[in-house]
C-alpha cells in the first residue's frame, strides 16, 4: 500500500486553527511514478495533491476556485482535522461533484497535480494508469463477471455492456446506473489484484505439457459452468449459485467457500505448476499474499466440476466468486495421455 500518512502528518503541521495558512510548494506534492492503486482508497497517490491543495492553500487561493461559503466551511473543517480522502471533502456542505471538479481544477492550475492524475470521477480521484485499467476492464469483462462486480447496479452493468467500447473513464462515469459505489467496484476489480495476476501470467508462461495447472482471474464463469458442452462431463458440486445458474444435475452444497478453501485450491495449482521450481519465489509470495488480502473474511459462491473434450484428456476445475464484490478466481488441472 502506498501510504498517505506522511502527507497527512505534514499537512497537520501546516494547518493551524487561525486564519493564516502556510501553502505547500506544489513541486513537493506531485507524486512519484504513476502506478496502479493497490488498496481500496478514494485518492490515488498521483492525485494526493488535491488533498494537499485543500488542506494548505490560503483562503484567498481557494476562494478563486470555490464559492466563499464553501471555502469558509472547508477551512473550518481542516482546522479540526486535515482532509485525508475525497469522502471527507464531499462531506463538507456544498462540496458536491461540481465543486470537487473545481477544487481539482485549482490543484491542477497551481501544479499540485499533473497529467498523472486524470481527475475526480464519482468521488474517486484516479491516476492515469487507474483510468486506463478501468477502461480496459470495462471493454473486455464478461457479462457474468461484470454483474458480479456490480451486484447492486444491474442496469448500470447492462448499460456498460450495451454501450462499450469506451475510450475514457468520464464516459463510463456518465453511463446511466453508474455512480460512486459502482465506479469504485470497477476500479478495485481492475487494479487491486495485479500481484496475483502477475503470478497467473508467470504460470501461463511455463511450458507444461501432458500434466498442467493454471489459474485465471477474469473469466466468464456462467459460460464455463452452465453453457459449455463437452465430450464428457462429471457431476458438478456447486454452492451459492442462483437456481437458474446451477447446472442441471449438480450437487448443491449448503455452505459457501471461505478464504481458506480458496487459498488451498490456488496454492495446489501454483505448487503443481511450479513443480520444477521455475517460478520466481518473489512472484509466488507476492501473488499469494495478494490473494490472501483479497479473500480474508470473504465468502464465495462457485462450483467444482470436471470435463473431457476427448477420451484422452481431461480437466478438473474449481471456480470461486466473491458474493459481494465479484472478485473471482479459477483453477484448472489438466491431464492427457
Amino acid at each position: 500500500m502506498r501510504q498517505l500518512g506522511s502527507a497527512v502528518l505534514a499537512v497537520s503541521l501546516l494547518v493551524g486553527c487561525g486564519g493564516t495558512e502556510l501553502e505547500s510548494s506544489p513541486e513537493a506534492v506531485e507524486s512519484a511514478s504513476s502506478a496502479l492503486t493497490s488498496t481500496d482508497v478514494d485518492v490515488a497517490p498521483e492525485c494526493q495533491g488535491i488533498l494537499t491543495f485543500a488542506n494548505t492553500a490560503s483562503f484567498a487561493t481557494l476562494d478563486a476556485y470555490l464559492p466563499s461559503d464553501v471555502v469558509t466551511r472547508l477551512v473550518a473543517q481542516r482546522a479540526t482535522i486535515p482532509f485525508a480522502s475525497v469522502a471527507q471533502l464531499s462531506a463538507v456542505q456544498g462540496m458536491g461533484e461540481a465543486r470537487l471538479k473545481q477544487l481539482e481544477g485549482g490543484a491542477r492550475a497551481l501544479s499540485y497535480i499533473s497529467a498523472s492524475c486524470v481527475g475526480i470521477f464519482d468521488e474517486l480521484a484516479l491516476s492515469a494508469d487507474d483510468a486506463a485499467a478501468i477502461v480496459s476492464l470495462v471493454n473486455t469483462i464478461a457479462d457474468s463477471e461484470l454483474h458480479d462486480v456490480l451486484p447492486d447496479a444491474w442496469n448500470g452493468a447492462a448499460n456498460l455492456l450495451g454501450t462499450r467500447p469506451f475510450t475514457s473513464v468520464q464516459a463510463i462515469s456518465n453511463t446511466a446506473g453508474i455512480g460512486p459505489v459502482s465506479l469504485r467496484n470497477i476500479r478495485n476489480s481492475a487494479t487491486l489484484s495485479r500481484p496475483l495476476e502477475a503470478l497467473i501470467t508467470a504460470i501461463d508462461d511455463l511450458h507444461q505439457y501432458d500434466y498442467s495447472a493454471t489459474v485465471a482471474r477474469h473469466f466468464d464463469w456462467w459460460n464455463i459452468v452452465v453453457a459449455n458442452q463437452h465430450y464428457r462431463e462429471g457431476k458438478p458440486t456447486c454452492f451459492g449459485l442462483e437456481p437458474t445458474s446451477t447446472p442441471y444435475g449438480a450437487t448443491v452444497r449448503p455452505n459457501l467457500a471461505d478464504a481458506t478453501e480458496v487459498r488451498t485450491k490456488v496454492q495446489d495449482a501454483v505448487s503443481f505448476a511450479n513443480r520444477n521450481n521455475q517460478l520466481s519465489p518473489s512472484v509466488v509470495s507476492a501473488g499469494l499474499a495478494n490473494l490472501d488480502t483479497l479473500t480474508a473474511g470473504r465468502q464465495f459462491k462457485g462450483c467444482y466440476f470436471s470435463y473431457q473434450d476427448d477420451p484422452w484428456s481431461g480437466h478438473s476445475v474449481a471456480i470461486f466468486v466473491d458474493t459481494v464484490n465479484g472478485f473471482s478466481v479459477m483453477t484448472d488441472h489438466y491431464w492427457s495421455e
